[in-house]
């Protein structure tokens, strides 16, 4: 069965109720050696032309999953067969927590997007320690997604975040920090430079694993970059532009809760990544992410500064061959206009 036929059936099913059989299928393939060898021959593409080190980490190839698409570390061995370059379990919190009430989760199929307001759902750290450890040791790198309870007030969040580093160093090789989702009540209020001060310095007394910033996309590109700026002087070793958005202006369909993505926040991420990109660019590794679907948008930020990139929604909407697909075209695009690795487009277009 190809996946267009597939995702006519998974599309008939609630959208977090078909992410969860989804979820089960590929935990099986997993464990299944003929589905093993399959879903690598079919959908794993290797050039050296993609490889990099970065964070003193060996990357295949630039394209990861974000986080939210394995909340509870259950995916890690599966989706390491898929191609990605390197992956993220999240977003998770120490206690567990259930989230907000559904439906939470609305696909805009004509518009190729999602909206979600999950809410951080997952089982909690003692439970996705134990995921990990059966885990690792990992065959790419993978980054833990990292936030605070919902019942956690902001003035105590250091704590919790504090808590996940120093209980996960062993087990990944970066935190992604976020404090960008829309769905936690007030997280966003975390983004201000007196708190990611204090928020850095203080996990990277807790863990020498890189830091990663993750940052909302709507706010001006004069906020972002200061913010970026000091999360960097603060030990950030890497920014990721960007998460879910709440410019619900974007489509006619949308809810009133929740964070849109996939194409409808397409342009919205492009110009926050090159604003950023334009005053940041050798600071830190950038990440872009936000409606990447093809390999022409992905060299198109990789020349704007991305040494890595993540897809989310592009991958529910095209399938497993997506990774694939965009490795293969990128690889392509970048011999054919001379580069001999990725490392040498990265940035050729800031202005």
């Amino acid at each position: 069965m190809n996946y267009e036929n597939l995702k006519s059936l998974l599309f008939k099913l609630d959208p977090e109720c078909a992410h969860n059989l989804a979820s089960v299928g590929m935990k099986i393939a997993k464990n299944t050696p003929f589905l093993n060898d399959y879903i690598k021959k079919s959908f794993c593409y290797e050039n050296e032309i993609l490889s990099q080190n970065l964070l003193g980490l060996k990357f295949a190839n630039p394209l990861g999953i974000g986080g939210g698409f394995d909340k509870n570390a259950d995916l890690i061995k599966p989706l390491s067969l898929f191609g990605f370059g390197f992956l993220e379990y999240g977003t998770f919190t120490p206690k567990a927590q259930f989230g907000n009430e559904k439906p939470r989760l609305w696909r805009l199929i004509d518009e190729k997007s999602l909206q979600n307001a999950m809410g951080f759902n997952n089982k909690g750290a003692n439970a996705i320690l134990k995921q990990v450890k059966n885990a690792y040791p990992y065959s790419v790198p993978v980054f833990a997604n990292i936030g605070k309870n919902k019942l956690t007030p902001n003035d105590d969040a250091l704590k919790d975040y504090e808590i996940l580093a120093q209980n996960f160093s062993e087990f990944c090789d970066g935190f992604v920090i976020n404090i960008s989702s829309p769905n936690t009540p007030n997280l966003r209020d975390l983004q201000s430079e007196s708190f990611i001060s204090e928020l850095f310095s203080a996990l990277r007394a807790k863990s020498s694993r890189p830091l990663l910033l993750k940052i909302a996309p709507d706010m001006s590109p004069s906020t972002a970059v200061r913010l970026c700026d000091c999360a960097i002087n603060n030990g950030a070793k890497a920014l990721i532009i960007n998460n879910t958005s709440i410019n619900y202006s974007l489509s006619q369909n949308a809810k009133n809760r929740g964070g849109l993505s996939g194409e409808l926040i397409k342009e919205k991420s492009r110009a926050l990544f090159s604003a950023v990109a334009r005053e940041l660019y050798s600071k830190a590794v950038l990440i872009s992410c936000g409606g990447i679907s093809d390999a022409k948008d992905a060299l198109w930020r990789i020349k704007q500064g991305a040494s890595l990139l993540e897809i989310f929604t592009a991958f529910i909407y095209q399938g497993p061959s997506l990774c694939k697909n965009i490795n293969e075209n990128l690889a392509q695009m970048l011999k054919d206009e001379g580069f001999s690795n990725i490392s040498q487009a990265i940035g050729v277009d800031i202005a």
